[in-house]
């Protein structure tokens, strides 16, 4: 499975695309940043990021794209351009039929690291060691992107085993219920004891 991982943000957005094989097996493809100047229009920013990224899902055909997961902090206004970079992203992967995963940054820290309150810098030693990479990805947003894609890889068979687990369990639920609608129905609604 090949995925497309993206920090976002309006000024440096990470992007990063990896490969995964079998078990824990992942290989580097692409990694790199979209850049937009601070100086410059909301929607000229969002234009900007909407076509590199865009360039990259035309270059290296992803098959999901995984997502930071947009948290609290303490700039609003930061919050706000990287909850409209993922919007955005988001959109465009809807647009080519691809699935959108969103990844909170303490899961994607717990999974490469060990530690959900890992640091940038542990985050990005890690991912510099599990990709076999030669030098580490610059700036952290790269690294990050990186990050986000192989904590996917790494949590996506979870998921989908657990989504399975869970839609499996509400077939039962249902099930379950109708037959005893059916017996209700069939001893008029009576105690079946008598």
């Amino acid at each position: 499975m090949r995925v497309l991982g993206v920090d976002p943000g309006l000024t440096r957005c990470g992007l990063g695309v990896v490969d995964g094989g079998r078990g824990r097996s992942v290989t580097p493809v692409a990694v790199g940043v979209a850049r937009t100047p601070p100086e410059d229009e909301l929607p000229s920013r969002l234009r900007a990021v909407a076509d590199e990224v865009e360039r990259w899902m035309d270059l290296h055909r992803p098959e999901v794209v995984a997502i930071e997961r947009v948290f609290s902090q303490h700039n609003v206004r930061t919050v706000m351009g990287t909850a409209q970079v993922s919007g955005v992203v988001a959109l465009l992967a809807a647009r080519r039929g691809l699935p959108v995963a969103f990844h909170t940054p303490s899961e994607v820290k717990a999974a490469i690291s060990g530690s959900g309150r890992a640091d940038k810098k542990q985050v990005t030693t890690m991912i510099t060691k599990i990709l076999g990479l030669a030098t580490a990805p610059k700036p952290a947003d790269a690294a990050d992107a990186l990050a986000l894609a192989v904590c996917h890889l790494w949590r996506a068979p979870m998921a989908n085993r657990l989504a399975q687990a869970e839609a499996k369990a509400a077939e039962l639920a249902r099930n379950h219920r109708a037959r005893l609608k059916a017996a209700a129905k069939a001893t008029g609604g009576r105690d079946a004891r008598g």
